[in-house]
C-alpha cells in the first residue's frame, strides 16, 4: 500500500525504499563522496557520503534480492496519513542529502517519512 516501507536484502545490509503507489517507489542512490572536517576531532577528516532521493520502479531497486513490506515500527510509532506520508516523500524527489551509516541511513530516511521521525535497528 502507499506509503509502506521495503526493506531490501542485500549481502551484507538492508536497503529501505518507501512504496508511492502504482509500482514506484522512492530512496536513497549513491552519488558519491567527499572528506569533511569532524569539528568534535579538531583536523581529522571523516568520509561524508551523498545520496540522491530517486522515484524508481519497486522492480528496478529490488533488482533480484529477496524484499518485503516491513512496517514493523508501527508498533511503536503511529504512521502518519498517507497523503502526508506521499506529499512529503514526493518533495524529497531530486534533492540530494547527507547520508552517515550510523544517523541518516536510507532506514532513517522512510521512517522519518511515514512516522515523522527516523528509526533505525540497523544502527542500534
Amino acid at each position: 500500500q502507499p506509503g509502506d516501507l521495503i526493506e531490501i536484502d542485500h549481502r551484507f545490509h538492508q536497503h529501505w525504499a518507501l512504496y508511492l503507489g502504482d509500482g514506484y517507489v522512492v530512496n536513497l542512490t549513491p552519488v558519491g563522496k567527499a572528506l569533511q572536517t569532524d569539528e568534535m576531532q579538531g583536523a581529522s577528516r571523516v568520509p561524508v557520503f551523498t545520496r540522491k532521493v530517486k522515484k524508481q520502479r519497486l522492480k528496478e531497486v529490488v533488482r533480484n534480492h529477496k524484499w518485503r513490506v516491513n512496517n514493523k515500527y508501527d508498533r511503536s510509532h503511529t504512521p502518519r496519513p498517507v497523503k502526508e506520508i506521499i506529499r512529503s516523500a514526493e518533495g524529497y524527489i531530486g534533492k540530494e542529502m547527507t547520508y552517515r551509516v550510523f544517523g541518516s541511513n536510507c532506514e532513517h530516511f522512510v521512517t522519518k517519512l511515514r512516522y515523522g521521525e527516523g528509526v533505525s535497528e540497523q544502527v542500534s
